[in-house]
């Protein structure tokens, strides 16, 4: 190291951009106590609103963090998905349920991602350990030795140099991502590339439409219209060859498109707030670890829009990994779990990638032969494995088996997946009940031998009491009991209790 060591400052953990991926990453690192240092090219939230949609699964990841209520308040339950022919006929529609599901929120939640970015920024205020540094850039990420990695930055109202050596590095810094570019990964083409226009529109004018998501299944020009709040609304629309975004860039030019849903509504009710281009992408980083050094969110993949999943899995790679990090930092698990993140994570983007690729060409291929197809098969998209999940009950697959997710030989697989989020006897949700380590759920009450090697590893135990919701999911699949890891995904079931007590790690890391 050119730098001598004493002359730089060291931190835990540096996490390169500060979108809903890094500061999630970062407020669940200072849950566990982990000093983390935030470098952002942006002195504040990005302006420009891009995710609008999060299913129940990803709530449960906002709810850890402490803002939940938060959420509620900026955020609107949808109805779920509408697949509509050239003519805005329906094809098919996916409800989704607006109230509670097994995950204890919505299926479906549309929300403005600036207001969500501000209130994870105001959130993660809250928490001393974590130092956000804005109008950064930073210029290289480079290990030092097998145990450390060099940060370069640029205070760009200064123009001075700094440097942070870190133990882990993590980057959260986009499609664009410099972190990427440093560990040598590059972005595997999945063969999906498409120009497209989004518009955000704002009106107190009730549009008369059903409050849901329509997917316009168009070969000559897709679109996508949503309710994104109490009175903002966005329309996305596919870009003909050689056709440019700005040419909509006023309400009347604009109004050529969105006329169909806007109905009686004049110019003057209608404010246009956004206009962007984006070019939709289908990629997949080659590898997602560098020793040390960790891609996350847009760095690691890039979903197309049409299922809403590419923010929620940044968010998902964040709880994947910070527990775990969090776990070797203090000594309580070995480095090797850290395996398991790309393990895990990587089959479960690209299974994702592929469902919003299926919707997308549901929505764009074939020309008048696939508006045939279309007719035929989109009502009978539920019955698709894989596809019936995603759209009728917002499960995602179960992770693979790594290190940290048993095998298992039963049909109804418990591991890899998640367990559900009921609500307990005493009011609680099952969340509340097993803490930010590791926990055992069981049918019955542990022996006294069993309770002690379970909260001497620093687990919780939750009982499933007869005839509830969390008995009845253990039932079905088979099992007596199950390991429950810090990211709520199930690690080991079975009907051996005893055996199970064994098997739970040790993580005694006190909540804070």
């Amino acid at each position: 190291m050119n730098t001598p060591e004493a002359a730089v400052r060291q931190v835990p953990v540096v996490i390169v951009g500060a979108g809903p991926t890094g500061v999630t990453a970062a407020t669940l690192l200072a849950q566990y106590g982990v000093d983390c240092l935030v470098l952002d090219r942006w002195d504040g939230v990005y302006p420009q609103p891009r995710a609008v949609h999060m299913d129940d699964e990803v709530c449960r990841i906002v709810a850890r963090l402490g803002v939940s209520d938060e959420f509620e308040a900026i955020s609107r339950p949808a109805l779920g998905l509408r697949l509509l022919d050239r003519e805005r006929r329906v094809l098919a529609q996916f409800g989704r349920d607006p109230a509670a599901s097994k995950h204890g929120f919505p299926q479906a939640n549309m929300f403005d991602q600036p207001e969500f970015e501000a209130v994870l920024r105001a959130n993660l205020a809250r928490y001393p350990r974590v130092e956000v540094r804005g109008k950064s850039d930073v210029s290289a990420v480079t290990s030092v030795g097998p145990d450390a990695v060099l940060v370069t930055f640029t205070d760009r109202d200064t123009a001075a140099e700094h440097s942070v050596l870190a133990t882990y590095v993590l980057g959260c810094d986009g499609a664009n991502s410099v972190v990427r570019t440093a560990i040598g990964s590059t972005m595997k083409d999945l063969k999906f590339e498409q120009r497209w226009m989004v518009a955000d529109v704002v009106t107190t004018t009730d549009l008369n439409q059903w409050d849901g998501v329509h997917q316009v299944c168009d070969p000559s020009r897709a679109a996508t219209y949503m309710r994104i709040g109490p009175s903002r609304y966005r329309w996305e629309f596919q870009l003909l060859p050689g056709e440019q975004a700005s040419a909509y860039a006023t309400v009347p030019a604009l109004r050529t498109l969105i006329d169909p849903w806007v109905g009686g509504a004049s110019d003057a009710d209608l404010e246009l707030v956004r206009l962007a281009e984006y070019t939709f992408r289908a990629q997949l980083a080659d590898r997602w670890r560098n020793r040390r050094i960790f891609l996350l969110g847009d760095a690691a993949h890039l979903t197309p829009p049409f299922i809403g999943q590419g923010m929620g899995a940044g968010l998902r790679d964040a709880m994947n990994l910070s527990w775990k990090l969090a776990a070797v930092l203090a000594g309580e698990l070995p480095g090797d779990i850290l395996d398991s993140y790309e393990q895990e994570r990587k089959p479960h983007t690209r299974a994702m990638i592929g469902m919003a690729l299926a919707v997308g060409w549901a929505m764009t291929a074939g020309g008048g032969t696939g508006d045939i197809v279309r007719r035929v098969l989109a009502p009978r998209l539920r019955l698709i494995p894989g596809m019936r999940n995603r759209l009728v009950n917002s499960s995602t697959p179960a992770l693979r088996r790594s290190t940290m997710v048993s095998a298992s030989r039963r049909p109804w697989r418990l591991e890899g997946t998640l367990c559900p989020n009921p609500a307990l006897p005493d009011g609680r949700r099952v969340d509340a009940a097993l803490g930010q380590c590791f926990a055992v759920i069981t049918t019955k009450p542990l022996s006294v031998e069993q309770l002690r090697e379970v909260r001497s590893k620093g687990a919780a135990v939750v009982v499933a009491e007869p005839r509830t919701a969390l008995a009845r999911w253990l039932r079905r699949g088979g099992v007596r009991g199950a390991i429950v890891r810090p990211d709520r995904t199930v690690m080991h079931a079975g009907r051996n209790i005893a055996a199970l007590c064994h098997r739970v790690p040790s993580m005694r890391m006190a909540d804070l």
